[in-house]
């Protein structure tokens, strides 16, 4: 019988500790809640803080910085920093191919690349600019994101070889793919 209680105390014993030192550990914070009007963890993010995360571009364009760049100067950019990973013409890999592949997206064997399948040129800037190259997200300047998303355009056949792109003119661009794509239902989001 002494046995049989013990098993059944220790776990309500256990159980009333566990609960009792949550309350108590609930209680401090919250108190500190009160007093700084958040959780007590960490301090408010600076403006500077904020827009050093906020980089996302919209497909309108909206969050392109200032800055210029052609596909002449991005086919210089893209052997140094791209070629590794996408190949010399953007089309040999390893990794995924960003040229070509313009009216597979039915067929049997899809090729999505920036030609065949990216809806919105704005946002090819937003990715390259976040993820690329791959050993160093971000280390890319304005300058040189806008002239290796010109080198892909052009590849592509989507804009000419001495097209300059910029914030303006950049959201001007239809890609072959734009209408390809079911718009978002949801009525919070943002048609662009």
């Amino acid at each position: 019988m002494r046995n049989i209680l013990r098993h059944i105390l220790i776990p309500i014993v256990g159980l009333a500790t566990i609960l009792g030192t949550g309350i108590l550990w609930a209680g401090g914070p919250a108190d500190r809640q009160e007093q700084t009007h958040g959780y007590g963890l960490g301090r408010p993010a600076t403006d500077q803080e904020v827009r050093a995360w906020n980089i996302d571009v919209a497909p309108t364009g909206e969050g392109l910085p200032a800055g210029q760049g052609t596909a002449k100067q991005g086919a210089t950019l893209f052997s140094a920093r791209c070629a590794t990973c996408h190949g010399p013409t953007g089309q040999e890999g390893p990794m995924d191919r960003l040229v070509g592949g313009l009216g597979t997206l039915a067929s049997e064997h899809p090729i999505k690349t920036i030609g065949s399948y990216w809806p919105y040129a704005t946002t090819l800037y937003d990715y390259v600019h976040r993820a690329m190259p791959f050993p160093a997200p971000q280390s890319l300047s304005p300058d040189e994101v806008y002239s290796i998303v010109a080198w892909l355009l052009y590849r592509n056949g989507i804009i000419a070889e001495d097209t300059v792109l910029d914030a303006r003119s950049l959201p001007g661009i239809s890609m072959p793919n734009r209408r390809g794509f079911l718009p978002d239902p949801r009525p919070d989001v943002p048609k662009p």
